[in-house]
This record gives structure tokens, sequence and C-alpha cells, in this order.
């Protein structure tokens, strides 16, 4: 097998040879996808349009007439579709592309981020998930409204709407530039085939599609993923070679327990500083509280989560390797440093035309792998961001009173609407230039100020509306302004991002001579934008920006009035809290005043004394109050 390697032609060969110019090397590797690509790649783009047309026109057991069933499929999915959905909503392309490109230029050390997962799935099982169960929410923003105040809902409902919006147009961009520039693809061919596929799929078929075209996608990105990755180590000279490459050039490095947060990635960031981005993701994100509530169990929820733990630690530590996997094909001639690619995104793309381009019908398997990583994140997105606006804007501030089928129809509209939101997005994103970069890190920076709502409410309890409010606001204008400095620090050579070492002496001198041009040569005075905290790594963004929301929402709680314990409603409250309060007594009277309330409430009602039959006034009828509730 280790003959393989001999088959292609390396870029070192390449270069001395009669190659005029790096723009033919691409062009040349461009031309390798034909059109078994083109079938193989369309065949997954016509079979996720079938899927949709089925549930839309075909299937009549739930032939979405009802929001619920539009939004929730109408709670009728078993486990595996969730669990595959899940991993499909947020391991989108960007992940397929940058995780291979951030361990080729920094380090095998990204792999750590996988123990984070660990910590996640159990804390969002079992201390943010019973809560959105037991309220039986379509949005999850809801919560906040009967934690808080209308006014808090709204605020977490717009800035969620602003960082998915903001992170699907990345996500539809970012691998349709680098598809466009290593295989060829028209980029505006890709954009429209994402968005207007996203589009009909979604809309027609509802959240049942979404999911069962989630679970194809999932298993092409695998298939994708393992196939390249093996074949990728084999054809170079095996996993032995790979990994001595890897321990030659310092990337093998398995831990670094630096506690300098500044540091780009320790044990530290990558597992505490990842469980805060992750648990951002699966402890509140409405993309993902709307796959839990599509099934009709509490417990099947939960076991989709242990599924999806399985592959997320599988998928990224087959991302990980593959970046080694391409340093240990291009150790001699890096791809970035002599111009053959623009951007690190572009090296996997590049690896695999590179390696396999000969063979024909594996490149469009794996276009049809990263298109599959973004389908799955817009479709999910386009979804999620119809059932908030419906929810929290036009029935909870319009028209509350509106009927199924007015909403069902309103729901099917909004969908279309993001979804051309999203495509004219991308074409803003295509003028933003470096201000790209920055949008990828909103959508972090935005992550911990709503997962800080969300924990604030659940596990303090003395913790009111204005306080939430007030800690909101602030801990997402600390966080833009580190977000927005560190990018203009950057722009102006104050920060200077170190990758680890590569060599060029495999190339051709005319490449050498255009580093020249690229490399920088101005240097910069100390200023405002020297600052430690602009050098704060990206990994501790969640973390940081959830942690403002609390402390500053608890002293502005103390300093405006506390809350009434006594008038909570305990299904607010996280099951760790109450397993903590039961343990050790803290509010040994949370939510009487409440319980009692609903008892005369409901004595006057049917004269029972049965609380399983008492509703909450503004919550929906599926959500009822029991003092025997599984959670607790």
């Amino acid at each position: 097998m280790a003959d393989l390697a001999t088959v292609f032609p390396t870029l070192s060969e390449i270069f001395t040879t009669e190659v005029p110019t790096t723009l033919t090397y691409t062009e040349e590797l461009a031309g390798r996808f034909g059109w078994p690509d083109y079938l193989v790649f369309s065949a997954m783009l016509l079979v996720s349009i079938a899927i949709g047309f089925y549930y839309g026109f075909v299937d009549k057991s739930g032939a979405n007439d009802t929001t619920e069933d539009f939004l929730l499929a109408g709670k009728s999915m078993t486990t595996f579709p969730i669990a595959m959905s899940l991993i499909a909503s947020f391991m989108s392309a960007i992940t397929l592309l940058g995780t291979p490109s951030e361990v080729y230029q920094n380090g095998f050390v990204y792999y750590l981020i996988g123990f984070s997962y660990f910590l996640v799935m159990p804390s969002a099982a079992y201390l943010y998930l019973p809560v959105f169960w037991d309220l039986q929410v379509t949005s999850a923003y809801e919560y906040l409204e009967w934690r808080f105040h209308p006014y808090c809902r709204r605020l977490g409902s717009a800035v969620f709407i602003l960082q998915m919006v903001m992170y699907m147009a990345i996500v539809v961009y970012a691998p349709a530039l680098a598809l466009a520039q290593v295989t060829g693809i028209n980029l505006l061919l890709s954009v429209c085939l994402i968005c207007f596929v996203c589009i009909f799929y979604t809309t027609l078929g509802g959240m049942k599609a979404v999911l069962w075209t989630d679970t194809l996608q999932v298993v092409i990105m695998y298939i994708t993923m393992l196939f390249i990755v093996i074949y990728g180590t084999i054809s170079i000279g095996g996993f032995k070679y790979v990994w001595q490459e890897a321990v030659n050039s310092g990337r093998d490095e398995l831990i670094n327990f630096d506690p300098n947060p500044t540091t780009r990635h320790t044990v530290w960031s990558l597992i505490i500083g990842g469980y805060f981005t992750w648990v951002t993701i699966y402890g509140c994100n409405q993309a993902q509280v709307q796959r839990y509530l599509c099934v009709k169990k509490l417990y099947m929820a939960r076991r989709a989560l242990w599924i999806n733990l399985v592959g997320l630690v599988i998928l990224m530590l087959v991302s990980s390797f593959a970046g080694l996997v391409i340093y240990a094909k291009y150790k001699d001639c890096d791809p970035l440093r002599s111009g053959i690619v623009t951007a690190g995104d572009q090296l996997f793309p590049l690896f695999v035309m590179d390696t396999m381009g000969q063979f024909r019908g594996l490149p469009g398997l794996f276009v049809a792998g990263i298109f599959s990583g973004a389908l799955s994140t817009v479709s999910s997105g386009m979804n999620s961001l119809a059932a908030i606006t419906l929810e929290d804007f036009i029935k909870g501030l319009f028209f509350p009173n509106m009927s199924e089928k007015t909403a069902t129809r309103v729901s099917k509209g909004l969908t279309v609407l993001y979804g051309l939101i999203t495509f004219g997005g991308v074409f803003i994103a295509q003028l933003m230039g470096d201000v790209l970069s920055a949008a990828l890190s909103i959508f972090g920076m935005v992550g911990g100020p709503l997962l800080g709502m969300f924990t604030l409410g659940m596990f303090f309890p003395w913790a009111n509306a204005v306080g939430c409010f007030v800690g909101t606001v602030v801990s997402l204008l600390f966080m833009m302004w580190i977000g927005f400095g560190f990018q203009i620090a950057k722009s102006f050579g104050y920060i200077v991002s170190h990758a680890k070492e590569t060599s060029i002496e495999g190339c051709a001198m005319f490449v050498n001579e255009t580093l020249a041009i690229l490399s920088p040569t101005t240097e910069t005075s100390a200023s405002m934008w020297d600052l430690s905290i602009f050098k704060m790594s990206y990994m501790w963004y969640s973390a940081t920006g959830c942690m403002t929301v609390i402390i500053v929402g608890m002293i502005v709680s103390l300093i405006s009035g506390k809350q009434n314990v006594r008038e909570l409603d305990p299904r607010t409250i996280s099951p760790g809290y109450h397993w903590v309060n039961s343990i050790i007594p803290i509010t040994k009277d949370l939510g009487e005043d409440f319980k009692n309330k609903q008892r005369k409430k409901s004595e006057a009602d049917s004269g029972e004394h049965n609380l399983a039959y008492v509703v909450y006034p503004t919550v929906p009828k599926e959500a009822k109050y029991t003092e025997e509730s599984s959670r607790f």
C-alpha cells in the first residue's frame, strides 16, 4: 500500500517540473472534478429534496397542519434521528474544514476539547433539559418570561436571531469559497444550491424532513471523513509515518497545563472553556431544545444526547487527526506560505483533490460531505428561527390568539424568509474581507451571555428580572468590546498569532519570492489595544460572558431587591439546585406560595385537590404542574 504514494505527484514534484505559476496547479486540481463527482454530489441533493417532498405531499401521518407538526415533528420522532440531528446541527462545514486546519497550524492538542463533551452532555441531559421538558416550550426563550419578565424573553430572542442569521451566512459562504477555489465549483452555484435546497425541504417537510435529512447528511459526513483520513494516511506512509512527522514538528502535543488564559489551547481552555462553549449549544440553544421536544418521553431525549456524545467524540478525533495527515503530506511545502491556498479552510479540499482527485466520484463524495455539514446547520437554523419569531414576537406581541392553521402558514413563510435572508447575507459576508473572522468570533461572544441568562434563572432563585436584563446587556457589551478589540488589535499588528513552524524547502524558487510580499514587515508601537484582555483565548469567551451575566445579575438583584423565592414556580429551577437544596437546605420555602396559589385555583376550578391537573395560567396545556415531576 505504501506504493500508493507514488500514484499522485507531490507538491515538491510539481513545483520542480515545468509549472509556470501556482495558479496553474490549482486549476489542474480543479480540472479533476468531473461529471462523476457532480453526479455523486447531485445525488445527495436530490435525496434531500425527495425527503422534503415525501413529508410535504406523501406522508399524511403528520401533515404539517399544526405548528406542533411543523416545528416539533408532532412529538413523534424516535431517538436515533434526534441523535443524528443533534450532531448535524452545529457540526457544520466550518467544523469539518476548520478543525483539520487548526491542528495543521497549531498542533494536535485541540483534541482535548473532546473531553469537555463528557461534561456537557450530562449537564444538558440532567440540569437544563428537564426544565424545558416540564414546561413544554416551543421557544426556549419562553422560559425567560416565566422565570423573569417578557423583556428578558425579547432580549434573548433578538440576540439569538442576530447570532444565527450571521452564523448561517458564514456557514454557507466559508465552505463555498473554499470549494470554489480548490475544486472549481462556481461560488454562486454552491451558495444557491445550499440555500434553495434548504428552503425547499425545510418549508415543505417541516421538522420531520429536517431531522431525516440531517440523519442522511450525518451518515455522508462520517463516511466521507473516515474514508479520506484512512485512505490519506495509507497513501502517504501509514499511521506511524504521520505521527512521526507530528513528533518531528512539535505537533504531537497531547497536553498543556499552561494556566495563562492568553494561551490559545490548554487543558483549562479546551476542557473548562470548551464546556461553557458547548453547553451553550446543548443546554439552551433553540435549535437543540427544539429537537429534545420532538420525542414523547424524556428518557428518549437523554438517550439521544448520549448517542450524540459518541458521535461528537469520533468526529472530533477523526477531524483532528486529519490535520496531522495534511501536515505529513505537505511538510516540505506549506500551501499557505507558498501561496497555493489563501486560507486555512482550503487545506482539506486541497488535500482531497491532490490525493484522491484521479479517483472518479471520490471528490464528489467529499463535496457532498462538506455540503451536508452546511445543509444540516442551515436547515436547523431556519426552522429554529421560524419558531422563535412566531412564538416570541408574532404571537407573543401581536397575535396571541392566532389559529393553528394561520400559525403554520406563517411558520412556513418565516422559514422561506430566513432562507432568503441567509442567501442575501452571503453576499454581505463576501464583502467583509477580514471582518468575516470577526463575525465568527461574534457567534462565540453572544453564546456566553445567552447561557448566562438561563444559568442565572435556573441556578440562582434570588435573581430577579432587572438583574437578568442588566447582566445580559453588560455582558454583551463587555464581550463585544473584547471581541472587536481583538480584531482591531490583530489588524493593526498589536496581536500576532503564532502557528507551528512549516517548511517551503520543497517548493520552487518563484513560490519563495512571493513570501516577501506576503510577510508582514511593519512594526507597531504599544497602545490601548495592546492589552492582555484582548489576547484572551477565544475558548474563554463563552465562560467569560456567562460568568459576567451571573455576577452582574446577582449584584443588581441584591441592590434592586432579590426575588421572593416563595413565589417561584419550582419547575423554572434546575433539578441540580433542587438536589443540592434537598441535602443542604438553602431555600426551604422555595415555591411555597406558588404551590398554595395553585391549590386554591384547583379547588376553585374543579373542587379537586389533585395538583396534576392544575395548569399555570400562561403555560401551554401540555405543561402541567405536578408535585411528582420526574425531574425532582
